[in-house]
Order: C-alpha cells, then structure tokens, then sequence
C-alpha cells in the first residue's frame, strides 16, 4: 500500500488509537460513562476482576461485577470506536440504577461498590475489592458532663468532604473532616452513663488508609427543599503526603509510616444541581499521561488543564477526587500505611 493511500485510511482513525476508548452516551449515562473510565484507570480492581469466574455467576444478564468485569475489558482493547456498554447500563437499570435519570456520581459509585458486596458468591474476592477502597475509622464521642467516652468502630469507601462557600484547598478540607464537632440541643446524643441526651464532643480518627482513596467534595447544598451547587474554588495536588496533613488525626493503632499519595482520576461536573453532565480526567494505565474522557470524546491533555477544575470561576468543577497510594507505576509495590 502505498504511502498516500496510508495517510487516507489513517485520517479517519482517532488521534488516541491504541491509547483509550470513549463511551456514548446512551439514556443519559454520563455519570456511568465517567465513573468507567474511573474504573478502568484503576487496574488493582481491573486485575481483581480478572479472578471473577463467570462460571460461579447467576443470572450473568443482571449482575454487576460480572458485567463491569466485561465492560473493563473492553475498553482496555487497542480499537478506535467507543466500547461497547449497553448491557453494564442495563444491567444497572435492573439494579435499581435507572436509565434515562439523572444521577450523583457518589452515590452510584458507592452503589456500584455495594453491588459488588451482595452479588459476588466469592466474598474472599469480594472483601478484597472493598480492601481495596476501605478507610477505617474510630469515632469517639465524649460526653461533656461526665467526661465518659464512647468509641464506634467503622468504615467508608469515599471520603465526604465538606466546603466552603469561599476559597478550599484539598488539605484544608481533610484537616476539616478530622476536626472535633462539640454536638448540642437537637444534635445532643444518649450517654448511657448520665441515662439521658447530654452535649458531647465527636472526633474521628483514622485506623487505616487504603490502596485507593476516593474522595468526595461535597458540592451540593440542600435548603428548605431547593439544592444549588457550590462553584467555590477548591485546589488539590498532584500529590499529598497524608501523614504530614493528618498526623493528628491517626489513631494509636495507626502505624505512623510515610503516606504519599498519587491523583490518577477526577470525576468532573458541569452545570447546576438540576442540569448537569459528567466528565473525567484520568491517568492512563500504561503510559502515565493526563486523558479528559467527554463520553465518546477522548483526548490528551496536561496537568494545567486538570488544574482548571480547582473551581472558583463557575463552569467545569472536580467532584469526586482518587488517590493512589504510592507511585502510580504499574506493578510497583506500595509501601504499608495502615495499622
């Protein structure tokens, strides 16, 4: 063939061949869309799923690691068109994850993770998956007039962070979360040492981080029935080191070791509360660079334009935020920080 007739054929190819596969939007399926390419850059649950046996699946037509497990695949394949994703989608819709329906992105990731939990007959490999994003924490509430205290032990699987109405940094928000909460008149708790509802003091501490934390940036407002969304500007890093931000926050258990982790995925939201669209940055499996990912649209782009997320300015805003623990280099082993 020669070199003309080349160039022709390979004009109608993307410019991201061989690199990542879009996603239609089909029903409304934006916030899936984006949620997927989240998925896929995260190959520890790729290769987790990879041990699924569809043999041990019933009713394969409706079960969600089944199909999301077939979904990864697909779009992990060096071909130009969007993957093919219709039966993930409708399998989510017979779920209870409708389509045609605006959605939160938090809210069905973490439903996604729960499905996972229920419908895996392997619950060793369903408690690696959930491994896999766990942050364990103690709460401890601290009656303020016996002194008496009472600990909670629990987890999450996405961080929720409240902002502000004005400028936010990542750090800020973190150190936010950890704060102690003094809970009074309507927010009074039981103590069972006083038999009665008394004021109280709440922390929470960290037990242990996970391979991957997810975090939320709680953008959303609810007042007297009516929600808004919060433009307000919030800055994150490339890379943070937890163990410099969080010190206090670690419990006793916590082994006090260097916590550094890596941004591979932001889940980005356009528009208002009510009309909205879903986007991501993700970083690619194999080469490491910055993708944006608008459903089938996929392109290459820079660190400077995933800043362009911080908010602040209104339009494109981060949502959802996934660190990796350690070096983002595929099959390099992460250092131990839990306790």
């Amino acid at each position: 063939m020669s070199a003309r007739i080349t160039r022709f054929f390979l004009g109608f190819i993307p410019r991201n061949f061989n690199e990542m596969r879009g996603l239609v939007n089909y029903c409304l399926s934006c916030c899936v869309n984006t949620l997927l390419q989240t998925f896929s850059a995260t190959w520890e649950l790729t290769d987790l799923l990879d041990r699924l046996d569809a043999a041990d699946v019933r009713k394969g037509k409706y079960n969600v690691p089944l199909q999301l497990k077939k979904v990864l695949a697909a779009m992990q394949s060096d071909l130009p068109q969007p993957a093919p994703h219709h039966d993930f989608l409708h399998c989510l819709d017979r779920n209870s994850i409708p389509l045609r329906t605006q959605h939160d992105a938090d809210e069905v990731f973490l439903s996604i993770l729960d499905l996972m939990q229920q419908q895996m007959a392997d619950k060793a490999l369903a408690l690696d998956i959930q491994n896999l994003y766990k942050i364990s924490v103690e709460t401890h509430l601290t009656c303020l007039e016996c002194a008496s205290v009472q600990t909670r032990a629990s987890y999450l699987l996405s961080l929720p962070l409240h902002i502000k109405e004005v400028n936010n940094s990542l750090e800020g928000c973190l150190t936010s979360f950890f704060e102690h909460q003094e809970l009074r008149d309507i927010d009074c708790c039981f103590c069972a040492q006083c038999r009665n509802k008394t004021p109280s003091k709440q922390g929470v501490k960290l037990v242990s981080l996970p391979p991957i934390l997810c975090m939320h940036l709680k953008r959303f407002r609810n007042n007297s029935g009516y929600t808004r969304k919060l433009g307000s500007k919030v800055t994150f890093p490339e890379t943070i080191r937890l163990s410099e931000i969080l010190h206090e926050a670690f419990s006793a258990d916590f082994a006090q070791n260097d916590c550094e982790y890596t941004l591979y995925a932001v889940v980005v939201h356009s528009g208002t509360a009510m009309f909205g669209h879903y986007t991501a940055y993700v970083r690619h499996r194999r080469n490491q660079r910055w993708f944006y990912a608008d459903d089938s649209h996929v392109e290459q782009v820079s660190w400077e334009d995933v800043q362009s997320t911080f908010g602040g300015h209104g339009g494109r805003t981060a949502y959802m935020l996934m660190y990796r623990r350690g070096s983002n280099k595929e099959g390099q082993q992460q250092p131990e920080c839990s306790g």
